[in-house]
């Protein structure tokens, strides 16, 4: 397991150790004692799953404290372009966009620390996304902002989008709770 360290701090990429063979292949995704020496959270909590058809954008979402939460994100089948953008205050890199392709034919998961927003838009046919949280999902801390108020090469610029996500707040009108710390993780 390699970890990809990336501008935004404490958000990395998990590239975990492939095994093919001529069945398949094996990977494995966790390992609790390498995530804890990395400092990263594991106190996992709620696991969920979403399947999405081409052109789908989800996003950019988050929870708001006190159930705001760490989260892994991987692409169990097809592919998807992923977004990520710090809102943490005081953060040198406030504001800003990480993105990447996360796609099931090369393994990977992606560390999002608590005070960044999440979303994707599915490149292929469909791809089933799995989300791992340290907090059970609250209705009313619930929260995103527009997908299309950040900085990101969004792959269309009319992608299919929920009500909810097409009405959120865009990033200049979001008043952030989230605090940065340098050692942020």
């Amino acid at each position: 397991m390699t970890i990809e360290e990336t501008r935004i701090a404490g958000l990395m990429i998990v590239h975990p150790d492939v095994h093919p063979d001529s069945r398949g292949t094996f990977v494995k995704t966790y390992h609790e004692p390498t995530w804890q020496s990395l400092g990263l959270r594991t106190d996992w909590v709620e696991e969920y799953c979403s399947v999405s058809h081409q052109g789908v954008l989800r996003g950019l979402h988050f929870q708001l404290p006190p159930s705001d939460h760490a989260k892994v994100v991987s692409c169990l089948s097809g592919r998807v372009f992923d977004v990520v953008v710090e809102l943490r205050k005081d953060s040198p890199r406030y504001g800003e966009a990480f993105s990447f392709v996360l796609d099931a034919g090369q393994p990977s998961l992606v560390y999002i620390p608590a005070g960044l927003a999440h979303g994707f838009y599915t490149m292929s046919l469909e791809a089933i996304i799995v989300c791992r949280t340290t907090s059970v999902y609250d209705a009313e801390r619930d929260a995103g902002i527009l997908w299309s108020s950040v900085d990101a090469a969004w792959p269309a610029a009319s992608p299919m989008v929920s009500a909810r996500d097409a009405t959120l707040p865009p990033l200049s009108q979001f008043d952030s709770p989230f605090l940065y710390r340098q050692e942020a993780s």
